[in-house]
């Protein structure tokens, strides 16, 4: 198992012109999302105080993709992936200019905000397959588990920086602003997809129809679940983000009513959540194989379980911030091997359509699992259903480690 950490892996691929435009442009728009989110979530909380409202806000966020994701990932396979990104960075750029209009026209209830942060959801459901098989494109092949971690550095450096803006700019400006500053991010992004330059001879080869997209759809999902290696990939993903991940989605409360904190607080604990994932994400990147990725994944998947125990028996966020820290580390790292253990695996005309089914879980699972945690906390409080689902998890990691052995060669295979 290679475990070394190799800087020049990381600027051998940033170093391609597309990708690190495309990487460039990602920070600022993830930036103006996780601002967005928090924002979201701090006045949910204000408006209702009700965890449930919370999960429910998550889950109109998230779950579109279990719906939209398994014919986005057939349109992903024979669309311009390209050209569908930048409508919807510009659609999406005008739906979240509405959400800070409504605002400071004081024309925006629990009802408006749920209504938008749908749309906002179905638009980015539809484009995410697109955008998980567009970083194939933009890389030689052997450098792709380095881009997949490099893109999640990214996304977790905006989890940092997002929440910590967000929570200065609410605590000195308000919430609107947030608003304003998500929008404009749309622009950014829209602006460096439209200086990329996809040469026709680099792009993928699109499949061509060869059903109905509601068979392909299906077939995509048969794909997945049917390689006993991506199957079982798919299926501990899902246990880590039904069971762990809502815990991000119900913050807001655990920050006002566990630590009896503000939207600083709020902002802190997502922060830290960022911290870790950067470092686990620089450490994949950086790593000079992708072979021991199997068992960094299953290793990372039982840390995750036991973070997350920490962090629910705590009080203070003197020891929930250090634990947020932790299990951002675990959480992302887990999601990083299963997306590369993926990659490397699925065959290029099955591409768009097998990572909507990594969507479908990366997006569904915390938004059932908030909508359960957060209806749940009504009655139970928050500790309790966040203590379940870490133990569940637990559980499940521990069945996949015994698999070990025969899921490493059914995995790894290619690479060697």
């Amino acid at each position: 198992m290679a475990l070394g950490f190799q800087i020049g892996n990381l600027v051998r691929t940033l170093s391609h012109y597309n990708f690190g435009l495309y990487v460039a442009g990602s920070i600022a728009s993830l930036v103006g999302t996780w601002m967005h989110r928090v924002a979201t979530g701090w006045l949910t909380w204000e408006m209702t105080g009700s965890a449930g409202w919370l999960g429910l806000i998550a889950f109109a966020d998230l779950f579109p993709s279990v719906l939209i994701a398994p014919f986005a990932g057939v349109a992903a396979d024979r669309w311009d992936r390209h050209r569908m990104m930048k409508l919807a960075q510009s659609a999406g750029g005008v739906a979240a200019a509405l959400l800070a209009v409504l605002y400071f026209l004081d024309a925006l209830n629990i009802w408006g905000l749920l209504a938008i942060t749908l749309v906002l959801g179905v638009m980015d459901s539809f484009v995410q397959p697109f955008r998980l098989a567009f970083t194939a494109g933009l890389v030689p092949k052997d450098e792709l588990a380095a881009a997949v971690a490099i893109k999640s550095v990214t996304f977790n450096l905006a989890r940092f920086l997002g929440p910590a803006l967000a929570g200065f700019i609410i605590a000195g400006w308000g919430v609107g602003w947030a608003f304003v500053a998500n929008a404009l991010s749309f622009i950014v992004f829209l602006v460096t997809l439209c200086l990329i330059h996809i040469d026709a001879s680099e792009l993928d080869a699109r499949t061509p129809a060869k059903a109905g997209l509601l068979s392909e759809a299906f077939a995509g999902i048969k794909y997945a679940f049917s390689s006993s290696g991506i199957g079982a990939v798919v299926v501990l993903l899902l246990a880590t983000c039904l069971a762990g991940r809502p815990v991000v989605e119900l913050l807001p409360g655990w920050a006002a009513e566990i630590f009896s904190g503000g939207a600083g607080d709020l902002a802190a604990l997502t922060s830290s959540i960022g911290i870790g994932a950067v470092a686990g994400g620089l450490w994949l990147a950086g790593r000079p194989s992708p072979e021991g990725l199997t068992r960094a994944f299953l290793i990372c998947s039982l840390g995750l379980s036991l973070s997350l125990i920490g962090f629910s028996s705590s009080s203070h966020t003197y020891i929930a911030i250090p634990m947020m820290v932790v299990m951002g580390f675990f959480l992302v790292t887990s999601a990083i091997c299963a997306q590369t253990l993926i990659q490397v695996n699925v065959e290029d005309g099955m591409r768009g359509r097998v990572l909507s089914v990594y969507a479908i879980v990366l997006r569904g699972g915390p938004a059932l699992g908030a909508l359960i945690m957060g209806f749940a906390a009504e009655h139970f409080g928050l500790r309790l259903p966040l203590i379940v689902g870490a133990l569940v998890l637990l559980a499940v990691s521990a069945v996949a480690w015994t698999r070990l052995t025969a899921l490493t060669p059914a995995l790894e295979g290619k690479l060697r």
